[in-house]
């Protein structure tokens, strides 16, 4: 089996197979796949009329989504393990990362081991964009406190601003590290700023939209995300000075609002970081889109 390496050129035919089905997960997108290309050697290979994206780094090799196909193939499955184990000294490593829920009973049927790997917040756009209710009440008052206190500039974010949007994320990582020294939270942070270089660097062919704000002609906050189905659009980074206060309640509400559009916004997983954790569930998601680990049972 031929892998072919992964290339923006491919984006039409990763598109085409992923509108095969109904995806809810944040990784089931092009965009999600191709800026992860500089930290993994990322191929695909149409198996059984299933398309298949292996992600392969000095630890190992694993399948990044489950394969994409109008249905599920065992036979393709079979194939899948086959190459990783191939690919992979050590076969534990050999795995089918985010798999959802809906396909959980046929790879349960095939006798492989799964296990919860990671759950998506789901928000309401409605939600997010007025703040209303009780629920709300802390993160409307930082909302209010931002637009009271600072002159400042919304406006759509473009290619141009690449590069004070990656100045942005070095102060932020700054500003986390100091409250945060745990190493594997400074490794996530690492990764974070290659991938987001790739998303700048392709923003518009990746098909981004996001926004930034500006004080005193800096800018203070950005973010971006993409259409992950007709209901649902995905943010992929939000970034703030913390520093100012209420800027990061503004900007995703504010965000929020332009994305009249979509019926939900899914703000991803925490990556099992508790503060990310406790972050995300402030914002009351309106339901958590669990994503399965397979793997064939071994012993």
């Amino acid at each position: 089996m031929v892998l072919n390496k992964l290339s923006l050129r491919d984006k039409g035919t990763f598109d085409k197979y992923l509108k095969l089905t109904s995806h809810g997960l944040s990784v089931y997108s092009f965009a999600d796949i191709y800026i992860w290309n500089k930290l993994f050697d990322i191929s695909w290979a149409v198996i059984r009329k299933s398309l298949c994206v292996f992600f392969q780094d000095n630890i190992g090799a694993f399948l990044y989504l489950a394969p994409l196909a109008k249905s599920n193939d065992p036979k393709a499955i079979s194939s899948v393990f086959e190459i990783l184990e191939r690919l992979n000294k050590n076969p534990e490593f050999a795995r089918i990362d985010n798999v959802e829920e809906k396909d959980l009973a046929f790879y349960q049927s095939l006798g492989l081991e799964c296990s919860l790997q990671s759950r998506d917040y789901i928000c309401s756009r409605r939600d997010l964009e007025g703040l209303k209710g009780n629920k709300f009440k802390s993160k409307r008052a930082s909302y209010n406190y931002f637009t009271r206190n600072f002159e400042h500039l919304y406006q759509g974010l473009s290619l141009n601003d690449r590069k004070e949007c990656l100045g942005l994320y070095s102060l932020w990582v700054k500003q986390r590290r100091s409250r945060d020294p745990c190493s594997i939270y400074q490794g996530m942070l690492e990764d974070s700023r290659v991938a987001l270089k790739e998303a700048l660097e392709n923003y518009s062919e990746l098909g981004f939209k996001g926004s930034l704000v500006r004080i005193n002609r800096k800018v203070k906050a950005f973010t971006f995300g993409y259409e992950l189905n007709k209901e649902t659009f995905c943010i992929l980074y939000e970034i703030t000075d913390l520093t100012v206060k209420g800027l990061a309640q503004f900007i995703f509400s504010r965000f929020a609002r332009e994305l009249k559009d979509y019926k939900y916004i899914n703000i991803m997983d925490d990556s099992g970081l508790d503060n990310l954790k406790r972050v995300k569930l402030s914002y009351h998601p309106s339901s958590l889109m669990p994503a399965y680990t397979v793997r064939r049972k071994r012993g």
